[in-house]
């Protein structure tokens, strides 16, 4: 009888190197993809930005009336920054100390901070509303194909806020 050596002896260097030509290729091909992607993406960002931030807003906004409770929370702390700051005349005294405007700015953001984030779930609300209108954007942004919708290269050059900036006259032009 032959002896024969371990299946994983013979097989593992012809199945290393296919392995590492397949995973090589593989990386190439969902880098070219991502990049492609993150293209598209940019170049629609720019284009597409104010029916971005309207599609930010409005999930936001469905998000929150879609629970209620902390809708409650939100209009009970704009309710207390109101009255602590517009509506309440007399200085406002703690421990028989009057606090200054920025003692009562300090002390209602780290009371607001807490509320949101640690002892309710607005923050939580707030950054799924936020994650899932992300998502949904980035998502129109990755897979719709530009057509030529660019005015020029130098305006796609500029920032997401740049909308709300006021625009320039071009230079080099002299009127008579």
């Amino acid at each position: 009888m032959a002896q024969t050596a371990p299946a994983t002896a013979l097989a593992s260097p012809a199945a290393t190197s296919a392995l590492t030509i397949i995973a090589g290729r593989l990386k190439d091909y969902v880098g070219n993809i991502v990049k492609q992607a993150t293209s598209r993406l940019r170049k629609n960002a720019n284009y597409f930005r104010v029916n971005y931030l309207i599609v930010v807003l409005l999930t936001t906004a469905v998000t929150f009336l879609m629970h209620p409770s902390s809708l409650l929370v939100l209009g009970a702390l704009l309710a207390s920054w109101i009255y602590v700051f517009l509506l309440r005349t007399a200085p406002l005294t703690i421990g028989g100390r009057t606090l200054s405007d920025r003692e009562k700015l300090i002390g209602m953001s780290a009371i607001t901070f807490i509320m949101i984030f640690f002892v309710t779930s607005v923050g939580t609300v707030f950054f799924s509303a936020l994650s899932l209108s992300l998502a949904v954007v980035a998502l129109h942004g990755a897979f719709r194909e530009p057509d030529n919708l660019f005015i020029d290269e130098g305006e796609t050059q500029q920032g997401f806020l740049s909308m709300f900036t006021v625009p320039t006259a071009p230079t080099g032009t002299t009127t008579v």
